[in-house]
């Protein structure tokens, strides 16, 4: 599952790039978005990803959730949950109040959170995102840390990630860092995300024949980095 109470901070983006890595390594996994207002994930046509509806009106109806247990349940391979902003606080509700991490590992599955610090001004707030998060999920529940530069570098008082307060002192529960590229604005960066606004995949962007040689050889070049990033992390 990606969860970040932030909004606008690559959620989507990471859950299509898993994804992506597990369909090149031959994995089908199960794709299911909960965001009931934005809903990226799902836009992604190629990675045939589920919609799961949790509107009752003009509210969240925790009762829904229920729905995805069971989609989980069903399952015979991994599964990406990928949680709009807007639907964090009552999904991490649920899933803690009904000990839902206990009743997965129980069923065979286990609950692997990956959570997302950016730079600039959504430092601070991300960086209090994952602490929240670690405190809150039972010690059965493994970490994936998404270091995303796009909004700038992630550092605070000299600091990096790794050495922050909030790491180190919960250092135990993440089990993996996946430091997304830095990626130069004005030719990496703007073929990546003209790529992401237009959700394709990287196979779809480096099979479109209107393309300049150049975007596919960056977008191929991003993708092997991206890749490596999630292969070296050993987390999927």
């Amino acid at each position: 599952m990606i969860l970040q109470g932030k909004g606008g901070v690559g959620k989507s983006m990471i859950a299509a790039a898993i994804t992506q890595f597990m369909h090149a390594r031959g994995d089908r996994p199960r794709c299911i978005d909960t965001d009931p207002i934005n809903a990226t994930f799902t836009g992604y046509e190629a990675l045939d990803v589920e919609q799961l509806s949790i509107m009752k009106g003009d509210e969240i109806d925790p009762r829904s959730f229920d729905r995805l247990v069971e989609m989980i349940a069903d399952a015979d391979t991994d599964v990406i949950v990928d949680n709009g902003a807007s639907s964090f606080v009552p999904l991490a509700h649920y899933l803690i109040s009904n000990e839902v991490p206990a009743l997965l590992a129980e069923m065979g599955h286990e609950l692997v959170i990956h959570t997302v610090v950016t730079g600039g001004q959504a430092l601070r707030d991300t960086v209090s995102g994952f602490s929240q998060l670690i405190e809150q999920f039972p010690s059965e529940v493994r970490f994936v840390v998404w270091l995303n530069p796009y909004w700038g570098p992630i550092t605070a008082a000299g600091k990096t990630f790794e050495g922050m307060k909030a790491y180190t002192a919960n250092r135990d529960r993440v089990s993996a860092i996946v430091s997304v590229p830095d990626l130069k604005a004005d030719t990496f960066g703007q073929d990546f995300s003209e790529m992401l606004k237009e959700r394709k995949t990287f196979d779809e962007a480096l099979e479109d024949s209107t393309a300049t040689i150049m975007t596919r050889q960056r977008l191929k070049l991003v993708r092997e980095r991206l890749f490596q990033a999630i292969g070296t992390a050993v987390i999927v």
